[in-house]
Formats: C-alpha cells, sequence, structure tokens
C-alpha cells in the first residue's frame, strides 16, 4: 500500500480513463504494477458495467454524421468531462454517429440494438466501454435532418450540436445558422410557431408593466403599444426574428431571404440537458482515496 502513490494513481486513470478508485484498487491487486493493472481494469470492467447503471452520467459529447441526404447527431454521456475527451470514447461516438447515420431510425433503443462495427450491438459496445473506461456510459438521445437539399451540422466544443435543412440557400448560410442557433437557442423558429398561451401571458405582463395614465390612452392605441412590446418579444424568441450572429444588422429571416431560402427543420442538443447534476468536490474524491 505504501508504494501506490497518488502520482501512480493519477497515471493509471491518465491511462485508462477509469475512475480513482478502480485506479487505486487495481494497482494494489498488482501490487503497483501499472501493465498488469491495466490489464486488470479490462478484464474486470466488464463485470462492473451494470453496477454503473444507476450512476448520473450528465457530462460527454455530441456526435455528428452526414451523407446521402440525412444528417444526425448522437449524445453520448459519460460522469466526467475527463472521460468525454477520452480517445476510446470520441472513437466510440464518432462509430455510434455513423452507424445512427446508416441506420435511419429517430429512436434510441432502435439505434443501442444496432449492430456496431468492431462486433455484437451498439448497447454490447458501450458496456464494453464502461469496462474500459470505468464510468457510467450512455448513448442517450440523437436527432435527425432528412432533405433532398441543404443539410448543414455544426459541433460546438463537443458539447452542443444543431442540424439545420433549409430548402434553397447554401451549405454557408445553413452552416451559419447552425451556429446562430448554437448560440442563441430560438425557443422557435417563426412567429407562427409561437403558441397561443405564451402570447396571452405576454400581453397580460405587458398591460401590467403600463402605467395608469398609458392604460387610459384609447384602445385602439393601447392595443398598438401592447402589440409592440409582444411583436417584440417574438423576435426574440424565434430564430427567424433574431438578429444573425454573424451579421448583427440584419435578422436571420432577412438573411434567408436575401438567399431565396426557408427553414425545413433544426434540432439541437447539447450536453446533459435535463439532467440533475451532482456536485463533487474533485480534491476531497483523491484525498479520500489516497487514505483508505
Amino acid at each position: 500500500m505504501a508504494d501506490i502513490s497518488a502520482q501512480l494513481v493519477k497515471e493509471l486513470r491518465e491511462r485508462s480513463g477509469a475512475g480513482m478508485m478502480e485506479c487505486k484498487k487495481a494497482l494494489v491487486e498488482n501490487h503497483g504494477d501499472i501493465e498488469i493493472a491495466m490489464e486488470w481494469l479490462r478484464k474486470s470492467g466488464l463485470a462492473k458495467a451494470d453496477k454503473k447503471a444507476g450512476r448520473v452520467a450528465a457530462e460527454g459529447r455530441i456526435f455528428a454524421a452526414q451523407g446521402n441526404g440525412s444528417a444526425v447527431l448522437v449524445e453520448v454521456n459519460s460522469e466526467t468531462d475527463f472521460v468525454a475527451k477520452n480517445p476510446d470514447f470520441v472513437t466510440f461516438g464518432n462509430n455510434v454517429a455513423d452507424v445512427a447515420l446508416k441506420s435511419n431510425t429517430n429512436d434510441v433503443d432502435t439505434l443501442k440494438a444496432a449492430a456496431y462495427p468492431a462486433g455484437g450491438t451498439v448497447e454490447e459496445a458501450t458496456k464494453g466501454l464502461i469496462a474500459t473506461i470505468g464510468e457510467k456510459i450512455e448513448v442517450r438521445r440523437m436527432a435527425r435532418a432528412l432533405n433532398d437539399g441543404v443539410i448543414a451540422h455544426y459541433i460546438h466544443s463537443g458539447r452542443i450540436g444543431v442540424l439545420v435543412a433549409l430548402k434553397g440557400g447554401s451549405e454557408e448560410l445553413a452552416k451559419g445558422i447552425a451556429m446562430h442557433v448554437a448560440a442563441m437557442n430560438p425557443a422557435y423558429v417563426r412567429a407562427e410557431d409561437v403558441p397561443a398561451d405564451f402570447l396571452t401571458k405576454e400581453k397580460d405582463i405587458a398591460l401590467s408593466q403600463m402605467s395608469e395614465k398609458e392604460k387610459a390612452k384609447p384602445a385602439e392605441i393601447l392595443e398598438k403599444i401592447v402589440g409592440g412590446k409582444v411583436s417584440k418579444i417574438i423576435s426574440e424568441v424565434t430564430l427567424l426574428g433574431q438578429p444573425y450572429v454573424l451579421d448583427t444588422n440584419t435578422t436571420v429571416g432577412e438573411a434567408l431571404k436575401k438567399e431565396g431560402a426557408d427553414v425545413i427543420s433544426v434540432a439541437r442538443l447539447a450536453v446533459g440537458e435535463g439532467i440533475e447534476k451532482v456536485q463533487e468536490d474533485y480534491l476531497a474524491e483523491v484525498q479520500k482515496a489516497m487514505q483508505v
């Protein structure tokens, strides 16, 4: 035990991508021999895969694949962003995205049951990766765009992925709009997509914020004032109404109109959306691991 230094544990973790406690145990079981410990992790990890199913995997990456009039995004989650940078994890994610593209499915469960390039299914390959890495790994979500015309995908820092399909326009425009969606995350594409209850709520808010003097104005003038405020809100929450991030002097709608284009579909995935993350003190974890 005295020979198992924090540096040795750190080195094994960097090489294997496995968790801190797994690395320490592997070294203890193999008398500090890092090469044998690596093999031990690989052999023992698969049996532990199911035990990790209850853990929270809120980190990870978004992967994309495109071809033959189709494009897909796949979210693959891990427990830590450290593992999300692991080369084995990245290779796995890219392979899964390719499988998703060729599978023609929009269903994650169907994707998990699809054949993986190295053999077995995607689900079986996931368990194999858990064996190697030592963290919960999950193929969580996917999105697909189909179009005979222009499709573009954009991945921002591995954590946000966007698909945009256009009628008309250019790949450059579609890519620019995908970048805009990644940055601004509009709730709706166009004004007619905004729900009626949202508009009613915004009208009520606009009225409540007005002074008594403003409220005393004639009904037609009051309606114009409220309508103007609501129109501004609609522009803020719709893709076509927002100032285009690549040219803030124009809106996305105006940029599309300039090229005679229109949006067919938009999909956006961000890592960990909707997952309640557990806050952990990594330094405390290391210190605790070395004391056991």
